[in-house]
Parts: structure tokens; C-alpha cells; sequence
């Protein structure tokens, strides 16, 4: 039996809007930004937890990511980077902030290590991660049936020649 709080809605509607309008206005920027449209592909690793994007195989932007959570599609778990051991520490990055931020302010899914799957609450938590940690942008990646979760930092781009 869960014998964890509810999560409290009080406030937390008022976030996830601020949160969600801001991580809307940032991705769009960040796609016509850097041009992360058409036929651009690219490379990540949770190790040294740096994505980079190509074209024509030639590195045009690099940036930090950092692991929110994931997704177990066979159990319907979500599961906060910072409550994942095996993860590097370099994918999850500040993640600790969201967590103690989830705490200071009566939002209990943020301290949560883990909760039963529902797709809007996990787009809720993401935003509202990226917020707290000022994210550029959120990426997802799936894999067999896990979806990755992160948020992407520091952008820059790529030296003219590499």
C-alpha cells in the first residue's frame, strides 16, 4: 500500500503553467536557433552526458544533458534520475534541486523517488525539472521499452571545420 501523501494540486497547477509556457517558448527557440530541424542527426552519451547534432556528418552543436527520469513501459513506473543509482553522476547532474525543491515547496511528486505512470503528471514533472534547472530544451529518447528523459544545457556551437 502507498501510504505517501496525495499529490497536492494546490499551487502546483499555478507552476506547471508557468513551467509549461516556458519550456514551449524555449524549445521553439532552440529548434530555430541551432536549425535542429530536417535532416540533422545526432549523438548522445549519458557517461560524459554530452549530446551533440551533425549534418552531413560534420558536429554543429554541442550541449550538456542532464537525466530527469524514465519511463518503464512494461511495469508503467516512472523513476527520478537522483533516485537511480546507476546512473553516472554526470547524467544527473543538479537533479537534487528539483527534488529538494519539490520539498521546500508541498510538491510531493518531485521528492517522490518513483509513481505509477501517468503520461500528463510525467510532462508535468519534466517541465517543471526544467524550470527549476533553467533547461535550454527537453529531449526524450526510447529505447526497447524504456523512455529516457532528459533536459538539454549549454549550448554551443561548433567551431566552423569540426
Amino acid at each position: 500500500m502507498d501510504d505517501r501523501p496525495k499529490h497536492d494540486h494546490s499551487g502546483w497547477e499555478t507552476v506547471v503553467l508557468a513551467a509549461r509556457e516556458r519550456a514551449r517558448s524555449r524549445q521553439a527557440l532552440m529548434v530555430e536557433r541551432f536549425g535542429l530541424s530536417g535532416d540533422v542527426q545526432y549523438d548522445w552519451s549519458m557517461d560524459d552526458a554530452l549530446i551533440t547534432w551533425s549534418r552531413d556528418g560534420k558536429v554543429f552543436l554541442t550541449g550538456r544533458l542532464t537525466m530527469i527520469g524514465s519511463v518503464s513501459v512494461a511495469r508503467q513506473t516512472w523513476l527520478w534520475s537522483w533516485a537511480n543509482e546507476s546512473l553516472p553522476p554526470a547524467a544527473v547532474g543538479d537533479m537534487e534541486r528539483v527534488r529538494q525543491f519539490g520539498e521546500e515547496n508541498g510538491y510531493p511528486v518531485l521528492p517522490w523517488p518513483d509513481f505509477t505512470y501517468d503520461p500528463e503528471l510525467v510532462a508535468e514533472a519534466r517541465m517543471v525539472a526544467a524550470s527549476v534547472l533553467d533547461a535550454e530544451g527537453l529531449w526524450a529518447e526510447s529505447t526497447n521499452d524504456v523512455q529516457l528523459h532528459f533536459m538539454v544545457h549549454d549550448l554551443v556551437l561548433a567551431a566552423e571545420g569540426q
